[in-house]
C-alpha cells in the first residue's frame, strides 16, 4: 500500500494562545494553585537572591508588549536540577511574560554558579532564555551574563565565539539597584541596531 504523503502543517507565530495557555495572570485568567512563574527561587532558597527584568524591542525600536519568555540556569554551586517541584526553595526552570502596559518582564531567582559545558569547560555565571513573541516563527534562544563576572566572561567559551567584543555586550546585564535589592537590567532586541545575539542550539 503506497504511503501517503500529508501536507506540512502551515506555521504560526506565537500569538495569544501562548498567554492564555501558560501565562494566565498576564491574559487576565483565573491562575492555578501552583503556577510555574516569575519566581525561581522562594526567600529560603540558598545563594545571592537577584532581580532580573527588561524589555523586549522589536526592529524598529517598538516595546513587543505580548512576548512570553522562559528561564533555565543551574543553582548557586553551578549544578542544573533534576528535581523540579514547586514545593521547592529554588527550581532551575522559570517563566514570564512582558506586561501590556510597560512591555516590562521581570524574574525573582538567584545568581546562578560556575557550570561546565559537556566538554568540562567552565562557563560564566549565566541564565538561559527562550523567547516567544509575535513574527517569530521558531523562539529564540540567547544568554544572560553578568557585568560584574568580567574575568569569568572573558573566559566564556560560549561567550568567545562571538568575534566581535561590542556583540557580546548584548548578552551582558547591568547590575543595579531596585528598591534597596541587588538587580540586573537586561533588555531584549529581536533586531536593528543593537540586536541581540541569538544562538542556534
Amino acid at each position: 500500500m503506497p504511503i501517503e504523503l500529508l501536507p506540512e502543517t502551515p506555521s504560526q507565530t506565537a500569538g495569544p494562545y501562548v498567554h492564555i495557555g501558560l501565562a494566565l495572570e498576564a491574559a487576565g485568567n483565573p491562575t492555578r494553585d501552583q503556577e510555574i512563574w516569575s519566581r525561581m527561587a522562594k526567600d529560603g532558597a540558598p545563594g545571592e537572591h537577584i532581580l532580573v527584568f527588561g524589555n523586549v524591542y522589536d526592529g524598529n525600536g517598538h516595546l513587543v508588549r505580548d512576548s512570553f519568555v522562559e528561564f533555565w540556569q543551574a543553582d548557586h554551586t553551578g549544578a542544573y536540577q533534576t528535581d523540579y517541584n514547586l514545593e521547592n526553595a529554588f527550581n532551575g526552570f522559570g517563566r514570564t511574560a512582558t506586561t501590556f502596559d510597560a512591555g516590562e518582564w521581570t524574574m525573582h531567582t538567584i545568581k546562578p554558579g560556575v557550570a561546565k559545558n559537556a566538554a568540562g569547560v567552565p562557563m560564566a555565571p549565566h541564565i538561559n532564555i527562550s523567547l516567544f513573541a509575535r513574527g517569530i516563527n521558531i523562539h529564540l534562544q540567547t544568554r544572560i551574563y553578568f557585568d560584574d563576572e568580567a574575568e569569568a566572561n572573558a573566559k566564556d567559551p560560549v561567550l568567545n565565539l562571538i568575534e566581535q567584543p561590542q556583540r557580546r555586550e548584548t548578552l551582558v546585564a547591568k547590575r543595579c539597584e531596585v528598591n534597596g535589592k541587588t538587580a540586573y537590567r537586561f533588555d531584549i532586541r529581536i533586531q536593528g541596531e543593537g540586536e541581540t545575539v541569538f544562538f542556534d542550539f
